[in-house]
């Protein structure tokens, strides 16, 4: 795209949705890490969340954690959100962290279990309705740690029951999005383990279902851009899960550990529609932050996703189409390194100014003084982290 004002319009436009998890404490799998000023209920990470709205323009959406985030009146919450310039996003299902769950949840050999499970699947559409949320997010740790320790394909029928069921109670306006992780903590077979199972069952279910792409939940090496431009091709990708990663997890700020990455996905987003309206593609984060403080460390990922999308728009996509067409691979390469390579920060410093914010709004956010306001201000009670 060569045209400076289109960039410019597609930048304003783009809608980063935001974590309530990612403002609370969290931790490895030893240790969850306190750090003063973190929010100690769901009205407070949404505070938090407007932070960052106010200071880069484009993260009016907030995704909810069933039971992290449940409140007594969502009616409540929702209007607090609209106050701060917010809306709710994808609300996500947790059936993962309760000792029912230790050998499975809607896939678990008990069918007490099971129906314990699929109702939390459906109290968490009850919550979309409360707030106007769009999407059901869906994220199981089913799976099995050795051989013979279930049936695998029973499994999969378990799984495809209980979604169904879910499904049928979605309204018209509403989504079923299904994540899949590669490994962990079922490390024999996971249940969901990869975007070909997750597609399978959206596509079984209907065209309410569909696919997200978590960028850390695959395997070493894995071309995610080839499947994200399957998805798009095939009108099956829902969202993403922006985070970044090494080796075989994520939870590190976006972009952080592979840029390139992160504009070669953009690029096939940009490619194939799935910045247009009519697409629907959710851009989420899904991350914590376990040493840094939390609210910089998500506006450091809205903006590195910012970057990877404007570099994404410049390419001259007519030069690379004729390159294609004519097999010189130098040609192609070089008209996607000359966008990769292209310092996009002034460009995006425009874009703010125009919309009447700070050139960069992580100096803005560290000078603004709320960092110390919420250190100072949220003492007693309990902080919000995993599993809160």
């Amino acid at each position: 795209m060569s045209d400076v004002s289109a960039v410019k319009a597609a930048l304003k436009s783009q809608v980063i949705e935001t974590p309530s998890w990612g403002y609370g404490n969290s931790g490895t799998r030893f240790k969850v890490f306190a750090q003063p000023g973190v929010p100690r209920d769901p009205f407070e990470k949404l505070a938090d969340a407007s932070q960052v709205h106010a200071h880069t323009g484009v993260a009016p959406k907030v995704s909810l954690h069933i039971p992290w985030d449940r409140v007594e009146d969502y009616a409540a919450l929702t209007r607090y959100a609209g106050d701060l310039g917010l809306r709710i996003g994808a609300i996500n299902s947790n059936v993962f962290q309760d000792d029912d769950f230790k050998l499975g949840s809607v896939t678990h050999p008990d069918p007490k279990v099971r129906r314990k499970a699929t109702d939390h699947l459906l109290e968490c559409v009850d919550i979309m309705d409360a707030t106007g949320s769009p999407d059901l997010k869906l994220w199981f740790s089913d799976g099995t740690n050795y051989p013979g320790q279930d049936d695998i394909a029973g499994r999969q029928d378990r799984l495809a029951e209980a979604l169904a069921e879910v499904y049928e109670r979605l309204g018209d306006d509403q989504r079923m999005l299904l994540e899949y992780k590669l490994f962990e903590p079922a490390f024999y077979t996971t249940d969901v383990p990869d975007w070909g199972t997750s597609y399978a069952h959206c596509l079984k279910l209907g065209p309410k279902a569909q696919v997200v792409v978590d960028t850390g939940h695959h395997a070493p090496g894995t071309n995610i851009e080839f499947i994200v431009a399957f998805l798009l091709r095939e009108g099956k990708l829902g969202a993403f899960d922006f985070n970044s990663r090494f080796y075989a997890d994520d939870d590190l700020m976006a972009g952080a550990a592979d840029p390139f990455q992160l504009f070669r996905i953009m690029h096939e987003v940009v490619k194939n529609g799935g910045l247009e309206a009519g697409t629907n593609v959710n851009f989420m984060l899904d991350q914590c932050h376990n040493i840094e403080a939390k609210i910089p460390a998500v506006i450091r990922s809205v903006t590195n996703v910012q970057e990877a999308t404007a570099k994404a728009l410049l390419i001259d996509a007519e030069a690379l189409s004729e390159a294609q067409r004519s097999g010189d691979v130098l040609a192609s390469n070089g008209v996607l390194m000359d966008a990769f390579n292209t310092d996009v920060r002034p460009l995006l410093a425009e874009v703010r100014e125009e919309l009447g914010l700070a050139r960069d709004p992580f100096a803005a956010y560290l000078a603004s003084g709320n960092q110390e306001r919420i250190a100072a201000d949220r003492v007693g009670g309990e902080q919000a982290g995993w599993g809160a």
